[in-house]
């Protein structure tokens, strides 16, 4: 196996990375940290858990370090990456943080859905490396406060997450912008087609890095089963939070809606919680994750999107209070905990109509689950025929579609329109 020492790192990164205790590289890192030092674009597909920030995080620092480290001159932006969420543009600019901390690297972190006064501070003092998400980096580029002009490394970071969420034509706009002499930098977790058609237009003769398939759990997680029925899995949760030693739980909601409810609903018993999604306001995001990586906070209620951005040290509990219906967000999901060697346990807990997910889990990291008989809340209801979904749904659509109606009679509607 070989040490940091052995990619031939500059002390100043090696002293840091002596400070976060890390020992020996991920396999991503062994194998990106050499080509990204050798000036190669690299295609990386590597799900989360991996060490993946890191493996481009830290050969960029050095890159830079030797260009322009000990220079008196105004910083000169070098380096850009492009992420989807601001969790994660976050999280990457805190570990830039502390792999360059005993060099001269400026750095800074942009992102949407706050004032942006703050932010365009940190760039007119100028910036060796920044992060950004796709929307405020070009509403910044067209007002000026951005050049592209001398990037010579562009990271596009979470491609496959980049695309569900939309952002393919900011992409587009973004590569035209950016200088054509550079080195890129491509990570996903997958590799479908219209990822690999997406990565053939920003790099030039890439290397393939590939680890842990998304179709595969990190060996370190242990994954349990709990089988119950819809209306008990309140009290499940509760029977399991009682064990005191999960001290630190990430908890998996399929909603918004049913986060905030988890979220009440622990609270109600007592347990101090606090959900992180796309209608919670940044600085609300920011506090929950915040209290939550420093204890007070013992269980984070999340969606996968705003989940895909957190990145603990040490995290050892998640619970997947929703199963999800995509195998691979199973994966993504769970692979927040046993990060880099460490231990985790993932719990899921799952209701008649999830049997069907759990099949389609178990089919694709080929392995069972290990289900819990010590349950006092066992599933003992069964899954809805198909008649009966289909009779389901045409009763909750005609609920949906009475409870508009009555609005509108009332003049609700009219109201909420006017404000």
């Amino acid at each position: 196996m070989k040490s940091f020492e052995d990619l031939e790192l500059v002390d100043p990164i090696l002293q840091a990375l002596e400070d976060k205790q890390y020992t020996e590289p991920t396999p991503i890192q062994a194998k990106a940290i050499p080509l990204v030092l050798d000036r190669r674009d690299v295609l990386g597909c590597a799900q989360t858990g991996t060490g993946k920030t890191a493996a481009f995080a830290i050969p960029i620092i050095q890159l830079i370090h030797q260009k322009d480290g000990g220079h008196d001159g105004f910083p000169i932006l070098r380096s850009l990456i492009v992420t989807p969420t601001r969790e994660l543009a976050i999280q990457i600019d805190e570990n830039i943080k502390e792999y360059s901390k005993y060099t001269d690297i400026k750095h800074t972190v942009i992102f949407g859905g706050v004032k942006q006064g703050k932010q365009v501070d940190k760039l007119k003092r100028g910036v060796h490396i920044l992060v950004a998400t796709p929307g405020r980096l070009l509403d910044l580029i067209d007002q000026g406060y951005i050049s592209l002009a001398d990037v010579r490394l562009f990271v596009l970071d979470e491609a496959d997450r980049m695309l569900d969420m939309g952002f393919i034509h900011d992409i587009k706009k973004l590569l035209k912008i950016l200088p054509e002499k550079r080195q890129s930098l491509f990570f996903s977790a997958t590799m479908p087609q219209n990822i690999v058609e997406l990565s053939n237009t920003i790099l030039e003769d890439p290397v393939k890095v590939e680890v842990a398939q998304v179709s595969s759990a990190a060996e370190t997680i242990t994954q349990y089963l709990y089988y119950t029925n819809k209306q008990t899995k309140k009290d499940l949760l509760l029977h399991i939070l009682k064990d005191e030693s999960l001290d630190q739980v990430l908890l998996f909601s399929r909603t918004k809606h049913g986060a905030d409810k988890i979220t009440r609903f622990l609270k109600k018993e007592h347990i101090n919680a606090a959900a992180i999604h796309g209608d919670k306001a940044q600085n609300q995001r920011q506090k929950a994750l915040s209290n939550f990586k420093s204890g007070d906070v013992r269980v984070l209620v999340a969606t996968d999107i705003a989940a895909r951005g957190i990145d603990i040290d040490k995290l050892r509990y998640v619970i997947n209070y929703d199963v999800p219906n995509i195998a691979e967000t199973y994966v993504h999901r769970i692979g927040r905990s046993g990060r880099a060697g460490e231990d985790g346990i993932a719990i899921s807990i799952c209701e008649p109509e999830e049997n069907a997910y759990i099949k389609d889990i178990q089919r694709l990291i080929k392995q069972q689950l290990q289900v819990v008989d010590d349950n006092p809340f066992p599933q003992t209801d069964k899954p809805m025929t198909e008649a009966e979904k289909k009779e389901w749904n045409k009763e909750k659509q005609r609920k949906k579609q009475e409870f508009f109606a009555n609005r509108k009679k009332s003049g609700a509607g009219q109201r909420g329109r006017r404000r």
